[in-house]
């Protein structure tokens, strides 16, 4: 495994390509209603990054279609926009991007409740957006990377919900998926020692019901087993020498 350190040039040029992808992010929160296709939020999404001078990361990664992951309800991640996904009234709508910046990535996602949702449906989005600071309370030089898998696990445990297990963080930096991997439930051994300058995508997908999870006959769009809610909640964050840097979040 090689966890990359960034020098400082580097950091200020994630910290960038973060604080832009916040922006998008807010920018589409007012198209994120019923009636709007997913199709048409990734239209909008993908036009706002290029605007900036920036490319969106997902598009063809993989051979992913789209530049956004945008799922719905029991999709836990990776649905690929379409012009029939029509956004309702008391959906889960999860948006997942990333952009490059200079040649620096950055990845965030949220979870979105639209008009009247579940007491439950709530909670879930609550908690798993809580167990992505809880994992950052963690995120500190001299811990271990199973310091940020424990806190996350143990908060969604609190609430015996189903952590998703096939699906984990990640660093990340000048490609979208570097080294470490990131559970969000405690590992078996203590994991690299985190270090200022490491750069890391922390990303909880928590799920109402089992921790189970499908793949789509499309080969990405991954859905609870059980046909449960599920929630994800992501930002990409500095290791720094004190308090843990969220890139995209500066609000």
């Amino acid at each position: 495994m090689s966890v990359t350190i960034k020098s400082e040039h580097e950091i200020e040029l994630m910290r960038e390509a973060g604080h832009l992808l916040e922006k998008v992010h807010d920018g589409l929160i007012p198209y994120i209603k019923p009636g709007v296709s997913t199709k048409e939020i990734d239209r909008i999404g993908e036009d706002m990054i290029r605007s900036m001078g920036c490319t969106p990361n997902f598009l063809n990664y993989g051979g992913f279609p789209a530049s956004f992951c945008i799922s719905i309800n029991d999709e836990v991640v990776h649905g690929i926009p379409s012009e029939d996904k029509i956004i309702k009234d008391g959906d889960l709508v999860k948006i997942d991007a990333g952009l490059i910046y200079k040649g620096y990535h950055s990845d965030a996602a949220r979870t979105y409740a639209v008009g009247e949702v579940s007491e439950e449906a709530r909670t879930l989005m609550e908690v798993t957006r809580e167990c992505f600071f809880e994992g950052v309370k963690a995120a500190r030089a001299g811990n271990h990377l199973n310091d940020i898998c424990k806190a996350v696990g143990a908060h969604a445990a609190k609430y015996h919900f189903g952590i998703v297990r096939d699906l984990v963080g990640h660093g990340i930096g000048t490609h979208l998926h570097e080294d470490p991997e990131i559970p969000n439930f405690p590992m078996k051994r203590r994991g690299v020692r985190l270090l200022p300058g490491m750069t890391l995508a922390i990303e909880p997908m928590i799920n109402l019901g089992r921790a189970d999870v499908a793949w789509m006959d499309d080969d990405w769009t991954v859905v609870t087993m059980d046909g449960s809610l599920s929630a994800h909640y992501e930002n990409t964050i500095l290791i720094t020498d004190g308090e843990p840097e969220i890139l995209t979040l500066t609000k």
